[in-house]
């Protein structure tokens, strides 16, 4: 690991898995600055950290105040990085460090350089625009506004909409995958790695995983349903896929609405999901009655 310059009395080092809380923490902090509110869980550092293709001594770097941890930063998977300064710390070149930190950890991992989602305006944005981070792509929070419903979608004979079992997960994957390949240039995700962020997220529970299945019953569509507690308690459709050869039936509608109608089944009162520029999805849940809160810019360099 190359030394970071730090003002004084700043350290550095690798995280462990010890480390995730204050992560977490960490990024939760930078969050309630940014936009308002906290998004991010314990879960979501737990469950990414547990894949088998990351390592966490070779993909993290902490910056610390004592014992306190002021910043962070990591390399989350071939060509996408994560990083945080603690509101308390930022005008101190602490950002720009852990960036020179992240870009040069992506090149010895072998990639091209990174990305970094960033709300846009933030402090995060600002930081990567005057590093010469450009625009990928734009990512987009919709909102169902409270009260309102996703009208249900009546499907064609033969096939439903429900809960998946774990004869379905491999299924699920593939449908994800190929749907999500189509437009996102990276390397096919492990069903390893799938099932370690997904079913091996703390918290799982079978009913997050919706799919819907043609008349032989094949899976051909699938969702990710994430409960977040809040508040207000939240459902949060992770990821959405319909099998290309079976679009324009109303598959993608349908299992809008049963996602969102199981969250709301288990105290949900905000409904949200995410889609960027790269899907041209955006206009589909708007349609549906959703709309955009929250924008996002994921900025890189050397990709």
């Amino acid at each position: 690991m190359s030394t970071l310059d730090l003002p004084d009395p700043l350290t550095s080092r690798v995280l462990s898995q010890a480390d995730a809380e204050a992560v977490y923490e960490l990024a939760a902090a930078q969050e309630q600055a940014d936009i308002g509110r906290v998004e991010v869980e314990l879960a979501d550092i737990l469950s990414d950290w547990s894949r088998p293709s990351w390592d966490v001594a070779t993909h993290t770097l902490g910056v610390f105040d004592g014992d306190r941890m002021v910043a962070y930063g990591e390399i989350t998977g071939a060509d996408r990085g994560d990083a945080a300064v603690h509101p308390d710390y930022r005008r101190r070149g602490i950002g720009t460090a852990v960036a020179g930190w992240m870009r040069q950890t992506a090149l010895d991992l072998g990639g091209e350089g990174y990305g970094s989602p960033v709300p846009q305006g933030s402090a995060g944005d600002r930081l990567l625009d005057r590093l010469g981070y450009r625009v990928r792509w734009t990512s987009w929070v919709l909102d169902l506004p409270e009260g309102t419903e996703v009208a249900p979608r009546a499907l064609p004979p033969g096939y439903a909409v429900r809960g998946a079992t774990p004869d379905d997960y491999h299924a699920i994957h593939d449908v994800i995958e190929d749907a999500f390949l189509e437009w996102s240039v990276r390397e096919r995700e492990s069903y390893e790695d799938y099932h370690a962020s997904v079913i091996g997220r703390p918290g799982f529970e079978p009913w997050n995983l919706r799919v819907v299945t043609d008349p032989s019953g094949e899976v051909v569509g699938a969702a990710v349903v994430l409960m977040f507690a809040g508040p207000p308690p939240e459902a949060f459709i992770e990821r959405l896929a319909v099998r290309r050869d079976q679009r324009r039936q109303g598959l993608a509608q349908a299992l809008l609405a049963d996602a969102f109608a199981e969250g709301r089944s288990r105290g949900a009162t905000r409904q949200c999901l995410s889609t960027d520029s790269r899907t041209g999805a955006l206009s589909l849940y708007e349609k549906v009655g959703m709309v955009v809160g929250d924008v996002w810019l994921n900025r890189a360099t050397g990709v």
